[in-house]
């Protein structure tokens, strides 16, 4: 029951501005019809003070007292509709500004239950926990993908075997061709079992060079 007249009440005070300004607007086109009907004697009591300006004196001053009276009454009408629309102004801007107060407390309200419990401090040690998680995680990735799972293989071992691969593939094209590589060749030529010295066996070429000569000459003799 509180509640609802609680209810009753903040409604009340929130019709209250619009309830003024309906009022006021309905006198103020009260006013504008009254500037209006005054607006409408004068001219006519001008056309009569007009009319018999020569004629009749008398009633033209009456004519001129007259519009008098209703100039009179149209300043004091156009002197309450500025007041009434001044009213009407300053009422619209007092309701903006209170409902813009109103929604400016609700967003604080909302912007606190937000951030219920949340402090600077927090923050920084939420971010920080975050990014020793991510530093963790890209330090697992880098040692998985660095050390893979299975038995290490010899490097040597396979460039080994793929070199004897390569060299039983030219041995079969050479085949094929009927050529033999002249590495091959000589790797097939048996080793030499007692090899001169460098300097005998320059002796003996030089020997057999003067052998030579010593023939030719004697050829060329005969």
């Amino acid at each position: 029951m509180w509640s609802w007249f609680g209810g009753a009440a903040a409604q009340k005070r929130k019709d209250a501005p619009k309830n003024a300004i309906l009022l006021l607007r309905e006198q103020l086109d009260m006013l504008q019809k009254r500037e209006k009907h005054l607006e409408n004697q004068m001219t006519e009591q001008e056309a009569v003070a007009k009319k018999n300006v020569s004629s009749n004196k008398n009633a033209a001053l009456a004519a001129l007292r007259r519009k008098k009276v209703h100039e009179k009454n149209l300043e004091q009408t156009q002197a309450q509709i500025a007041q009434l629309e001044q009213q009407i102004y300053s009422i619209e801007a007092a309701n903006i500004n209170y409902e813009t107060l109103n929604a400016m407390k609700a967003a604080g309200a909302a912007m606190e239950k937000i951030h219920n419990g949340m402090t600077i401090e927090k923050v920084d040690e939420t971010m920080t926990k975050l990014q020793e998680q991510q530093q963790l995680s890209d330090e697992i990735a880098t040692v998985i993908t660095s050390n893979p799972p299975g038995e290490q293989l010899d490097e040597d071992e396979l460039a080994e075997e793929l070199e004897g691969l390569e060299q039983e593939a030219m041995d079969e094209r050479m085949l094929n061709t009927g050529t033999v590589p002249v590495a091959d060749q000589l790797n097939r030529l048996p080793a030499p079992t007692n090899a001169e010295p460098s300097g005998s066996k320059k002796q003996a070429e030089e020997e057999d060079e003067e052998a030579e000569l010593e023939k030719l000459r004697a050829e060329m003799a005969m």
